[in-house]
């Protein structure tokens, strides 16, 4: 008896969860509002202020939905328009991947007569002054009234492309150059003990959580762990002898204000005997290191030519 009512109570409160759906309205996935919106994104991307007017009604208000800044009216978003035109080339604005907009017709709408379409798309362009380029996905949702005029708009975005093309219009320092600094004499130090297969000395050099990259690696984006780092670097030993490693030019230290990042640039020329087949080898390369504020390297990007490595 106590399955039957258990079992009874289960049954009543699946139907209770199902029974509380309710529709309110209907979405569309072709409807006129759909039209008129994409051909008001179309005049925007052109810089059309004309075209675009024709397409708003003149209570229009527009918001930034990623912010609480206050809407702005038909004559911001006409101005806008024309900035779009003066500033920008290459323009491009097209459906993202797989996405498709939707017109959607709420029940507590249908008495005023006004739609919403919400799209998804990517917008690109590049900023004239300043080479900025912009490659974002945007999502706006608009309402429009009877007369299918686009009364709201609603827009999400990423800004901080905007933020870099403001800041790029003038000159702006990020931190101080040093010819001369302890990080440079820690790269020299590191080279050294490479050179000299001194590895215990080698490692302590680099924090334990260091991320190694090889501009040749098929994955760039994939880092070495130390002890990864460290295995490559011995297998290198076995194939090629050192004869020396000279610095070319000077390195340089930089400390950045963004992100209060340390890096020193360097560049060196290895001279190489290859053990297989006796054959010499100069091998120019780059190499950067970020530090962190103990001294310590935390991240190493090795640029060179593997074909030089490998030539008969």
């Amino acid at each position: 008896m106590k399955k039957t009512i258990v079992f009874a109570l289960a049954c009543l409160s699946s139907f209770g969860m199902f029974s509380q759906k309710k529709t309110n309205g209907t979405i569309y996935v072709d409807h006129p509002a759909i039209t008129v919106v994409e051909n008001f994104h179309k005049a925007f991307v052109n810089g059309d202020v004309n075209k675009v007017s024709t397409f708003i009604s003149n209570d229009f208000q527009t918001y930034d939905a990623t912010d609480n800044s206050a809407a702005r009216d038909k004559e911001d978003l006409l101005k806008e328009v024309a900035n779009w035109r003066d500033n920008y080339e290459y323009t491009n604005l097209t459906r993202s991947k797989g996405a498709y907009p939707d017109a959607l017709e709420y029940k507590e709408n249908l008495q005023k007569g006004e739609i919403w379409v919400q799209t998804w798309e990517n917008l690109k362009g590049t900023h004239k002054q300043t080479g900025v380029k912009i490659d974002v996905p945007i999502h706006r949702a608009y309402v429009l009234n009877k007369e299918l005029k686009i009364k709201t708009q609603f827009v999400y975005l990423n800004n901080r492309p905007f933020d870099e093309i403001f800041y790029s219009k003038s000159d702006r320092k990020n931190g101080e150059i040093f010819i001369n600094h302890e990080n440079i004499n820690t790269v020299r130090k590191m080279i050294a003990a490479y050179e000299h297969q001194d590895f215990n000395k080698y490692s302590a050099f680099y924090d334990e959580n260091v991320r190694a990259s090889d501009i040749n690696n098929i994955d760039y984006s994939k880092n070495l762990t130390l002890a990864e780092l460290i295995a490559k670097d011995k297998k290198f030993h076995e194939d090629f002898e050192i004869i020396r490693i000279d610095q070319v030019g000077y390195p340089d230290y930089l400390h950045y204000e963004l992100m209060d990042a340390r890096a020193v640039y360097s560049w060196w020329n290895f001279i190489l005997i290859r053990k297989s087949d006796q054959k010499r080898i100069e091998l120019p390369m780059m190499i950067t290191n970020d530090f962190n504020a103990k001294g310590k390297i935390i991240a190493e990007a090795l640029y060179y030519c593997q074909k030089t490595l490998e030539v008969k």
